[in-house]
């Protein structure tokens, strides 16, 4: 595994280390160029919306074993081809004429990233499978180490100010998605699958309660179809499948709800949280110890 820093791994779409002085890389960071969406980058920055970020992945320690490793905060990241041919192989391996349309409105749910239809032979859609596509986010802005490159071809630094916010992309935000869209592919007794890294779901075991996430299922409703990312020798990180976990509306719901009950504080341990809490803030005297 290529060693990985705290600071943006692959910026419009070149791992930055590798590419650094490479003609097309200095090209696609004049152009604001994504090459997974062959179009100009679509994550502005808030003060400057002309500016676009063009941070795919970012260095970051994992969940579960610290060690740092390339995070996907952009969802454009996943638009791989390797990733819907694995899609296609993992769930539509027996249709004959598969074609993929975005942002389909599904109603009160909002909308799906896209949906894979099977088209007839007189042109009528055969079957359908929703699909989601979601990244991380982060605390704090790693921008600065962009413009770094930008401006003096390098980084000046191994360690950037900044955070992955795993809670808020993946224990909220995914699974209010997944609880919304899965109730209604539920009713139509289909399903509805989210294209995520490993790390995700090796966070969201550490933090949720995931007793009812199991191994691929047909029957369940949910899927989390997860993908690695890999080093190759060509300058480059690419995203294999990994496994396929399915659940429940009742599991989404328990993951939704935090961590099992039988990692919650007694409330005499929150007692002494408050205590310590309140003296360090000096609201309580050190009588309470």
């Amino acid at each position: 595994m290529k060693q990985v820093k705290k600071r943006p791994t692959e910026v419009f779409g070149y791992d930055c280390e590798a590419n650094l002085n490479d003609k097309a890389f200095k090209l696609a960071i004049r152009q604001q160029y994504c090459k997974y969406i062959k179009s100009t980058c679509v994550k502005p920055r808030k003060s400057e919306p002309t500016i676009k970020v063009g941070i795919c992945s970012l260095g970051a320690s994992s969940a579960t074993d610290k060690t740092m490793k390339p995070v996907i905060i952009c969802p454009q990241r996943f638009k791989e081809d390797s990733v819907f041919e694995s899609v296609r192989q993992s769930y539509l391996s027996n249709w004959t004429n598969v074609k993929w349309i975005p942002e389909v409105n599904i109603g009160v749910g909002g909308s799906v990233d896209y949906v894979a239809v099977e088209i007839g032979k007189k042109g009528e859609i055969k079957d359908f499978l929703c699909v989601e596509l979601q990244a991380a986010g982060t605390t704090g802005s790693p921008y600065p180490a962009v413009q770094e490159i930008i401006h003096s071809g390098k980084f000046k630094s191994d360690s950037y100010n900044y955070g992955i916010n795993w809670a808020n992309e993946f224990s909220k935000t995914m699974m209010q998605q997944a609880y919304k869209k899965g109730k209604i592919l539920e009713s139509w007794k289909r399903k509805i699958v989210f294209v995520v890294q490993d790390i995700a779901i090796d966070y969201l075991k550490t933090a949720t309660d995931c007793s009812l996430l199991t191994k691929s299922n047909k029957a369940m409703p949910v899927d989390f179809c997860t993908f690695t990312m890999l080093w190759d020798d060509n300058k480059s990180w690419n995203l294999k499948f990994d496994k396929i976990y399915s659940t429940s509306i009742e599991g989404i719901n328990l993951m939704l709800g935090g961590a099992s009950v039988n990692d919650y504080l007694t409330e005499e341990e929150f007692v002494q949280n408050i205590i310590k809490k309140g003296v360090a803030d000096g609201i309580l005297n050190r009588n309470f110890y």
